[in-house]
């Protein structure tokens, strides 16, 4: 995926329960700064602003890491990129609050996320959306070959799936990132290394991006690639189903739930924001019933917060699995460097 920096001015307009007008912030407008893949409603935004009287400036900086990269070198030169960030996950937020770029906030309808969700007792970032990076395959292609397609992660390294499998650099991507999360918590900070050394015998094929990956490598992606499994997400299914026209009754695309890392996203309050009240407004804003129940057609991902119903399509499409691989947010803040380091050099060496 190209890395551009996007600015674009969304003229906002009435919005919801729990975000109180406030004449102070009327004529505000604040920069929320995040990631390349960050969309909602126009409808539901306007609604917002109708209400608040603030207007969102929408700054899209890559990849969540890059986009978070670029956050902290602005406050290193003394200058926030804006007001608010979402988009940092919990592969990166102990970076996130180590760097200090966050002004501590806790929004009142926290009360309505349930404590697994909240990783940040600092309560400098809070806990927006929730969803599993799992390995997806072709329902189709493994159908017409009379394959059943893998159900563990030890299945890929068997010689019927040699070639088969495409992933993401976890260096550049943060499903890929996950992905090697995923590996080092099924099989141990001492054999997960010689997990991948069996992939790489196996002959899976590393892209930079989900985009490269899924879209142009997938069997399933909108290139119709080559390789049938992918390392991509839980949503996959109803997305495709989605995107589809006309939609299938099935969707082509399955889940391999053994795989599933739990990813969840946060948005902060920029320290040095010169429109605090309005940034809290927006953070509240995406705790709300009406952002929580845009987000998943927009991201495909899950709102956190209780008693959000989700489409239908979610419903009856959607795999979550009963028990995601996870691992404590200060160990990978710890790890992350070196193990990315390992990685490269074990299977891209």
């Amino acid at each position: 995926m190209k890395r551009l920096v996007v600015t674009c001015i969304l003229v906002l307009g009435s919005f919801v329960a729990g975000v109180p007008a406030s004449h102070a912030a009327e004529n505000t407008t604040i920069t929320l700064v995040t990631h390349d893949s960050f969309a909602a409603s126009k409808s539901v935004l306007a609604a917002f602003t109708r209400q608040s009287g603030v207007k969102v400036r929408i700054l899209q900086s890559g990849d969540a890491g890059a986009a978070l990269n670029q956050a902290i070198l602005a406050s290193e030169g003394g200058a926030p990129l804006g007001d608010v960030f979402f988009g940092v996950d919990n592969t990166f937020l102990t970076r996130a609050l180590d760097s200090g770029v966050f002004e501590s906030y806790a929004p009142g309808s926290l009360s309505n996320v349930p404590r697994e969700y909240q990783l940040d007792g600092t309560h400098h970032l809070t806990p927006i959306d929730h969803g599993d990076v799992c390995i997806n395959f072709d329902k189709r292609w493994f159908a017409r070959q009379g394959l059943a397609p893998p159900t563990t992660l030890g299945d890929l390294t068997k010689p019927a799936f040699k070639g088969k499998f495409v992933v993401e650099n976890p260096a550049t991507s943060s499903p890929g990132l996950a992905f090697l999360l995923a590996t080092v918590k099924r099989y141990g900070v001492d054999a997960w290394r010689r997990y991948w050394e069996q992939l790489r015998a196996n002959d899976v094929k590393v892209d930079d991006g989900w985009e490269s990956a899924y879209e142009g490598d997938f069997t399933q992606g909108g290139n119709k690639g080559a390789y049938p499994l992918v390392v991509s997400y839980a949503s996959s299914p109803p997305a495709a189903v989605y995107f589809s026209d006309p939609q299938p009754k099935t969707s082509p695309v399955g889940t391999m739930l053994d795989s599933c890392f739990r990813q969840v996203e946060f948005a902060g309050v920029l320290k040095g924001t010169t429109h605090r009240a309005a940034a809290h407004k927006f953070v509240d804003f995406m705790l709300s019933q009406a952002f929580q129940q845009d987000v998943p057609l927009q991201m495909f991902v899950f709102p956190v917060r209780d008693g959000v119903a989700l489409p239908a399509v979610f419903e009856k499409f959607a795999d979550q699995p009963r028990d995601p691989l996870s691992l404590p947010a200060s160990e990978i803040g710890r790890r992350r460097d070196e193990w990315i380091d390992q990685w490269t050099n074990t299977v891209l060496r």
